[in-house]
């Protein structure tokens, strides 16, 4: 048996800790006495039609779903160390929404937060915008789907990520990333997936200067480049380019097809022997 509390208003410090197999429907978290930790270590939780004011609700909540609620900026870390999380049709604010959980389902979500998803894992969403100065720092095993994304260095240091038709203005993303394949998407920004270790980009389209420097295993398939210079310096790069490029710089090995490359740079002090193949679809091979 469930207990629902329904209309109420909670403002004390914990005022549901260890809570067990409860139902929050059109509450508030809120008041003057500006108490923390309104559900921490509480389990199977589902919360409809609510609103979240104060700091830390959703810490240590095993089985949690969320749905038609909203998070204000002050509420700051809402969810932390957490695990078994759905959440949809709703708004995440705060400047650390989302830490350290694993097995997260989102949809439909609104969320402006500019340390999300650090340190998390097991992560599937569709229909995210997402505003963020730093997103998804250190996690794993992520799939996600229509992501609008808007903000600074994002996926650094990533692992396990599938990204489809979705749109990132960003820059210094990917960064020391392993094992991301992005599809049939939109990336603008600069410095795009230094250091970075088997990347796979299908159908993109990648604007923005400097971009793939220092990788080993990037490969680029029917990709555009625009506004693309200086790319791919010190990479280990197999790309088929379906547009032109600015210019290229010392890619270390493997093979860029590309329909046309306005400048090859290849200098005498490289640090590492850049023998990559440049060949531009006008068959005139470099």
């Amino acid at each position: 048996m469930r207990v629902i509390y329904k209309n109420q208003t909670f403002e004390n410090e914990r005022d549901l800790y260890g809570a067990k197999d409860i139902i929050i429907d059109s509450c508030l978290v809120d008041g003057k006495k500006d108490g923390e930790s309104f559900l921490k270590e509480a389990s199977n939780v589902e919360v409809i039609n609510s609103k979240f004011h104060l700091r830390y609700p959703f810490w240590h909540v095993t089985n949690l779903s969320i749905s038609t609620s909203e998070m204000n900026e002050t509420c700051r870390a809402p969810i932390w160390y957490s695990k078994n999380i759905n959440i949809s049709n709703s708004k995440l604010n705060g400047i650390k929404a989302l830490r350290e959980c694993e097995y997260i389902n989102l949809t439909n979500l609104s969320i402006n937060s500019p340390e999300f998803g650090w340190k998390s894992h097991h992560i599937k969403a569709i229909n995210i915008a997402l505003i963020s100065e730093y997103a998804f720092l250190e996690a794993s095993d992520i799939h996600l789907n229509n992501l609008t994304f808007e903000g600074k260095y994002s996926f650094q240091y990533c692992k396990d990520v599938t990204i489809t038709c979705s749109k990132l203005e960003t820059k210094d993303c990917f960064w020391h990333a392993k094992n991301v394949i992005i599809k049939n998407s939109i990336i603008s920004g600069e410095y795009l997936a230094w250091y970075s270790e088997n990347l796979t980009f299908i159908n993109c389209k990648i604007s923005g200067t400097q971009p793939f420097c220092y990788c080993k295993n990037l490969t680029l398939i029917n990709c555009t480049m625009e506004s693309c210079d200086l790319a791919f310096e010190y990479s280990e790069v197999n790309a088929n380019i379906v547009s032109s490029i600015k210019s290229i710089k010392n890619p270390r090995s493997g093979h860029i097809n590309v329909s046309k490359v306005d400048e090859i740079i290849l200098t005498d002090d490289a640090k590492f022997p850049c023998e990559a193949i440049i060949e531009e679809k006008d068959e005139n091979k470099i």
